[in-house]
């Protein structure tokens, strides 16, 4: 059984932010959960500006969480994974959104889009708003507060 695992870092929007989300090789699929705390609070949409949180969570196609733009961190981890041409809202890589209680987050669920093999290597982000599940190719999720790069255990 193939077990993986990315050690999760705020970058500048979020820098609190920090976790753990582990993926298992299960019957069928992949278990995979998520442990973070040092989420910012849910802040509902406000005239033209999108909510914090829920928080959009994905994986992303490079294992590369280089900062870059303090202001629009994480870019280099590109777009979200997408083996094999799905329309995004069916993206492997699209996630349930993770809510904040008060900065903490756990939450565990069962995918059969991938193996743990197919995902070593790539990255894990927590985005500030939750995500559309509509607009393309990646969505709409708005800026990225942390990232971590998917390691064999």
């Amino acid at each position: 059984m193939a077990t993986a695992s990315a050690i999760i870092r705020g970058g500048p929007l979020a820098p609190a932010l920090s976790g753990m989300v582990y993926f298992t090789d299960v019957q069928g699929g992949v278990q995979v959960c998520v442990s973070v705390r040092g989420l910012p609070n849910y802040k509902p949409a406000m005239g033209n500006e999108a909510p914090i949180g829920p928080h959009g969570f994905h994986i992303h196609l490079y294992g590369n969480c280089e900062i870059g733009d303090p202001d629009d961190p994480f870019k280099a981890a590109g777009d979200h994974w997408n083996p094999d041409n799905q329309p995004h809202g069916n993206h492997a890589g699209d996630f349930p959104v993770v809510f904040s209680n008060h900065g903490r987050a756990l939450m565990c669920f069962f995918t059969d889009r991938f193996k743990v093999r197919d995902i070593i290597g790539k990255s894990v982000i927590i985005h500030q708003s939750p995500d559309d599940y509509r607009s393309q190719p990646s969505g709409n999720a708005g800026k990225r507060l942390a990232c971590g790069i998917i390691q064999p255990i």
